[in-house]
């Protein structure tokens, strides 16, 4: 029995290789089409990255280096529009190189150059900003997300500027010793509490308020907080 069985399983065997082998033959130009047709984009996505994409990118992030240190620098006008020795600004950045990593940072240096002015841009500044993608996940400094919600603010967009409020503040006491930082967070907190209260939501200002009392003690902040503790209690 089993005998007969293993004879019949090798029968079943043979004919499903034949069926096999006969639907290869009979489709074999197509296969072998498609499978030459996959390689080729592999290798093609491969050549692309390595000699297109990541030359790019490091190209991009070269040019951005410069308009950073005009930045941080504060030389707003010559990180925007260029010095006239080589860098062309951060403007031809982004629109340069808009599909780099580099080239959409670029997008909010430019919009934080327009915020830093000393007639600050408002509506230019929140243009960029809303052009740059957060979802590439790149580091930005507490002071450039406080920095954000300034331009928020000043463009109407008060749910958004709490937002990046308080991000700032929970980033700069990350980075803090002790989980504690004594410049930007209580100052980040204190203004999302002002516009907390300019929307009518007192007890959400006063959350804050008094968290800035308990925790920021030594900030200068601190100094006149029970004045909006006040404030937000009534």
């Amino acid at each position: 029995m089993a005998k007969k069985t293993e004879q019949q399983g090798a029968v079943e065997l043979s004919e499903t290789l034949n069926k096999s082998e006969a639907f290869f033959l009979k489709y074999k130009k197509p296969i072998l089409i498609a499978v030459a047709a996959i390689i080729v984009i592999v290798l093609g996505c491969i050549l692309v990255k390595n000699y297109v994409l990541e030359p790019r990118e490091q190209e991009a992030s070269t040019v951005l280096a410069k308009g950073q240190e005009y930045f941080n620098a504060q030389q707003y006008d010559k990180a925007l529009k260029g010095d006239g020795a080589g860098f062309t600004g951060l403007i031809n950045v982004a629109n340069d190189f808009s599909s780099t990593d580099a080239g959409n940072l670029a997008n909010l240096y430019i919009g934080l150059c327009y915020a830093h002015q000393q007639k600050p841009d408002w509506k230019k500044a929140l243009e960029y900003v809303e052009k740059f993608d957060t979802n590439d996940d790149m580091e930005i400094s507490p002071a450039s997300q406080m920095a954000l919600g300034d331009i928020y603010a000043n463009n109407d967009q008060l749910d958004k500027a709490v937002e990046c409020f308080k991000n700032a503040a929970q980033m700069a006491d990350k980075q803090a010793e002790e989980n504690t930082n004594l410049s930007i967070a209580p100052l980040a907190l204190k203004k999302a509490g002002i516009i907390l209260e300019s929307q009518n939501k007192k007890a959400e200002a006063l959350e804050i308020y008094k968290d800035i009392k308990k925790k920021y003690v030594n900030s200068a902040a601190f100094q006149d907080i029970d004045k909006y503790i006040e404030r937000a209690s009534n």
